[in-house]
């Protein structure tokens, strides 16, 4: 679910093309595979959908994305049931969610895949301000990234991204994102170019568009040890698979593959060079550049690096945080 003015820029998008939204400037892409819409305000997947498939079965949609955002349409990857609309302002269809009121510059966007680097949250493991008070998750998602690459492969896209300007001393970032009519992968590299052990933490913070967010279940984490952020960072288990009622701000020390299920669409998350997933909602108490209607359309199931699995770089090694997005088995992928 994103905005409708970001829908009708894709909408308008033939094959691929650079626009601007927002004041920021987006790569478009509306191919026989599928739309996908990246923010080079902090690399940020901002959309996907994926066409369905080519040979559908009978009862199934056409293989245009088009298709997909019928509503109500029965496989449409990410169609909420007949019953429930869209926020006022905001369009269906896609994978990922975007808030209808997003930041004016500098601000960041919330939606999509922000990228959160080299820490997460507010814990500053590799923050070089004097004071260890810089920008909460870091200073990648509010940078200028450059598009160093865009390969076709597979059907699908490669996009390669790189920041602009220097974002800290000793750790170099880039950003590959993967698209093609099956599944949606973003990861985020770093590499050791000082002389220093540096501590560091992240995560791509993955806004997925639900129908209801109270109503989903995540899979995958039943038995995992977490600390609850709204208690203080208490430590428990999880009982059971997660379901979600309310808000939740978790991490949980597992590197399990994931399912969300929203009751319209299984989405598997898979992830890689992490061991912690969070969790986390709002509930009726949303940040203030959303609304309470359009929260309850999104759920953030993160790939992250915290406090519970923290990454030391040496010089001259590399790190790998990757997610991937892909339908469940038995929803079409």
């Amino acid at each position: 679910m994103i905005p409708a003015s970001l829908r009708a820029l894709l909408d308008e998008t033939r094959g691929q093309r650079r626009a601007e939204w927002q004041g920021r400037e987006l790569w478009l892409a509306n191919e026989p595979w599928g739309e996908l819409a990246v923010s080079l305000q902090g690399a940020q997947a901002l959309h996907y959908l994926p066409a369905p498939d080519p040979a559908p079965a009978e009862g199934s949609l056409s293989n245009a994305p088009e298709a997909a955002r019928v509503a109500g349409a029965p496989d449409a990857p990410d169609t909420a049931p007949a019953t429930a609309e869209a926020p006022e302002g905001m369009a269906a269809g896609g994978w990922l969610w975007v808030t209808p009121t997003p930041q004016a510059l500098p601000g960041a966007i919330r939606g999509g895949i922000p990228l959160c680097w080299p820490w997460f949250a507010d814990e500053h493991t590799a923050d070089e301000s004097p004071d260890r008070s810089g920008p909460m998750h870091g200073p990648a998602r509010k940078a200028d990234w450059r598009l160093d690459a865009v390969d076709e492969h597979e059907g699908g896209v490669e996009l390669h991204l790189s920041p602009l300007e220097r974002l800290h001393t000793q750790l170099a970032p880039r950003a590959v994102i993967q698209a093609n009519g099956q599944r949606l992968h973003v990861e985020l590299i770093t590499e050791h170019v000082g002389e220093t052990p540096v501590k560091m933490s992240g995560a791509l913070h993955s806004y997925l568009a639900v129908a209801d967010a109270h109503a989903c279940r995540v899979e995958g984490l039943a038995g995992a040890r977490y600390l609850d952020k709204l208690a203080g960072f208490a430590e428990r288990e999880q009982q059971g698979e997660l379901g979600v009622r309310g808000a939740l701000d978790r991490l949980y020390h597992s590197n399990a593959e994931l399912v969300l299920d929203d009751g319209s669409r299984r989405l598997r998350i898979a992830r890689q060079g992490s061991d912690s997933a969070v969790v986390w909602h709002p509930g009726d108490t949303p940040p203030g550049d959303t609304t309470v209607e359009a929260a309850r359309r999104f759920l953030c199931v993160e790939s992250a690096n915290t406090r519970l699995d923290p990454v030391w770089l040496v010089p001259g090694a590399q790190h790998l945080l990757g997610t991937t997005l892909s339908l469940d088995a038995g929803e079409g992928a």
